[in-house]
């Protein structure tokens, strides 16, 4: 019974933090749509794409940093998506 009461826990505070994340990026993605047109207009180079395709790729867990969270690379970060220009 306690391991059913730890997964029903667990498994409401997993869902309860994507919700959290997808208001998020509800809210933020409205905001963001100008920024992203003129980053993409003024990418002429295609360095913008080629370092989203980076950062999809699968990585080896011993680059990850170790958990540290810079304020840029951060993903509670509200400019974690503008990392990127820079």
């Amino acid at each position: 019974m306690q391991t059913l009461a730890l997964q029903l826990t667990t498994t409401f505070v997993d869902d309860a933090i994507e919700l959290v994340k997808g208001f998020g990026r509800a809210i933020l993605s409205p905001a963001m749509a100008p920024i992203e047109r003129i980053a993409r207009a003024c990418d002429v180079a295609g360095v913008l794409e080629q370092r989203r395709a980076d950062r999809r790729a699968p990585r080896p867990a011993a680059a990850s940093g170790g958990g540290q969270c810079k304020s840029r690379n951060c993903r509670w970060s509200p400019f974690g998506g503008l990392s990127e220009l820079t």
